[in-house]
């Protein structure tokens, strides 16, 4: 009987004798690249700082086209071909959707349409008990030297140029259905800015006050975005700001972008914010741009406010097309496992 017990013992498998050991490695495929992909995205971010400090931000859309396509070629080296794929017709519908937006921005002002400004003025003189915002502000607070909140002004002003596209090519580089969400909400907010630049041109504060133009409708105001962002060292940035307004369309006001974006990128990652403390603080941030706005009298107040509520309708319609979606998927997989019983 011992020798027969031995030779059982002798010959069983290990599979049979000792637990099998299941590691993570082999259920989910080791990404090798993984840390080589953190590095070269380390490297791109300090090359950025460092180009935004020398040389400007990257404010045309190919110059932006091209920062981005370079953090994405760090972002995704060692994915597979078919993340690769789904990238290029993303990038392609990227890519449509910001000529769709330049074309109808640009060519608003030349339909012929007429100019509003009596009505915006008004209303923002209404909202102040008859009193103009921008004036105020520049009255109370502008001077000869600038102080801290000309620079607080002019870098909330300039993460316009930034912000959203850090959020793209993030979300875009770790999650595809959450880039996909946002882009449904920012192509929507678009797609009603564009429609209102060509039903509503209107005159934004600077260019009313400006005695270049037959306007004249509220007192002189001065139009010195980038001051703030020059004090704090970043000098390449001006030239590259100052030609960018000699293709910009003046009087694609309303609604307020700059308010827009300010409200959309951190309204999409709020819920992933537990803390209530940061959520007010992250909050702050859109009332903080439409004030720059106001002071740097590049809006008018009822600009911004028109944003937000074009952004809180593309957030209730996605929210309720999404909810519903995930309604008729459980459904249909109740239905399934109702079968199968």
């Amino acid at each position: 009987m011992s020798a027969i017990t031995g030779v059982i013992t002798d010959d069983m498998s290990p599979s049979l004798t000792e637990p099998s050991r299941t590691t993570l490695g082999s259920i989910v495929p080791i990404d090798a690249l993984r840390y080589v992909r953190l590095t070269l995205m380390s490297i791109y971010l300090v090359g950025y700082l460092w180009w935004l400090r020398s040389r400007g931000l990257p404010l045309d859309r190919i110059s932006v086209a091209i920062a981005l396509g370079i953090f994405l070629l760090c972002a995704f080296v060692g994915k597979p071909a078919r993340q690769w794929g789904i990238l290029v017709i993303d990038v392609v519908l990227y890519t449509l959707m910001w000529f769709a937006y330049e074309m109808t921005r640009g060519g608003a002002d030349q339909i012929g349409l007429p100019l509003q400004l009596d009505a915006v003025r008004n209303i923002d003189r209404f909202l102040f008990f008859g009193n103009d915002p921008n004036v105020v502000l520049q009255d109370h607070f502008w001077g000869t030297s600038v102080r801290w909140y000309d620079q607080v002004a002019s870098t909330t002003y300039y993460t316009h140029f930034v912000f959203p596209v850090i959020a793209m090519a993030a979300l875009w580089a770790t999650s595809h259905r959450q880039w996909a969400r946002f882009m449904k909400r920012f192509a929507t907010l678009l797609a009603v800015a564009c429609t209102m630049f060509v039903l509503l041109p209107t005159v934004p504060p600077w260019m009313a006050g400006d005695r270049k133009y037959p306007y004249r409708t509220i007192a002189p105001l001065r139009r010195q975005t980038w001051r703030g962002f020059y004090d704090l060292g970043f000098k390449g940035f001006v030239k590259s700001w100052q030609d960018a307004l000699d293709w910009g369309n003046a009087v694609a006001a309303m609604p307020s972008l700059h308010a827009s974006f300010a409200l959309l990128v951190p309204a999409f990652f709020l819920p992933w914010i537990k803390p209530r403390w940061l959520k007010i603080v992250v909050l702050c941030f859109p009332v903080l741009m439409l004030l720059s706005l106001v002071y740097l009298a590049e809006h008018w107040v009822i600009d911004g406010l028109i944003g937000w509520a074009v952004v809180g309708g593309s957030f209730l319609l996605w929210n309720r097309i999404e909810r519903r979606q995930r309604t008729s998927k459980a459904n249909r997989a109740r239905s399934a496992l109702s079968v199968t019983r």
